[in-house]
């Protein structure tokens, strides 16, 4: 089945992109998600109508993103939790505490962008990867002290 996305999705292309996908994939979920259109000789033409305005607009968010990507690269992130004697934290640092220390110095990013395969449970400092934008990804330092009470 071929359709012409409608939005930029990570795991097919970018938007104005004409993709393959499997039958059910596009039926059950991009079409009735509204992220994607059948590839009919109208949409296509639609598309190429539409083209500038989608590089253009592409190509903004790419440079937003690297922007962003410039901004956070090698920064630390400094989180303090409480910690037995053992250097293991009660509790864990999570995404969501990391886009927390992030809105902070002024970068709004969703926590689904912190691509943190499990949250960290020890002190110390771990690198943390983050997805800025299509392609666009950089690596940040978490460093987890214990919190002084």
């Amino acid at each position: 089945m071929e359709l012409i996305l409608k939005e930029t999705i990570t795991s097919l292309g970018q938007e104005g992109e004409v993709v393959k996908v499997k039958p059910g994939y596009g039926r059950n979920y991009l079409l009735p998600q509204g992220k994607a259109v059948p590839a009919t000789a109208q949409n296509l033409a639609v598309l190429e109508q539409n083209r500038a305005n989608i590089a253009a607009r592409l190509a903004k968010e790419q440079k937003n993103s690297q922007d962003i990507a410039k901004k956070i690269s090698g920064l630390v992130i400094v989180i303090e939790q409480l910690a037995g004697q053992d250097e293991r934290l009660f509790g864990s640092v999570t995404s969501a505490d990391i886009c927390t220390k992030l809105s902070e110095l002024d970068v709004q990013l969703d926590k689904k962008q912190i691509l943190l395969p499990e949250p960290i449970k020890t002190l110390g400092e771990t690198k943390v990867q983050i997805k800025v934008g299509f392609n666009v990804n950089t690596e940040v330092t978490v460093n987890v002290v214990p919190l002084k009470v």
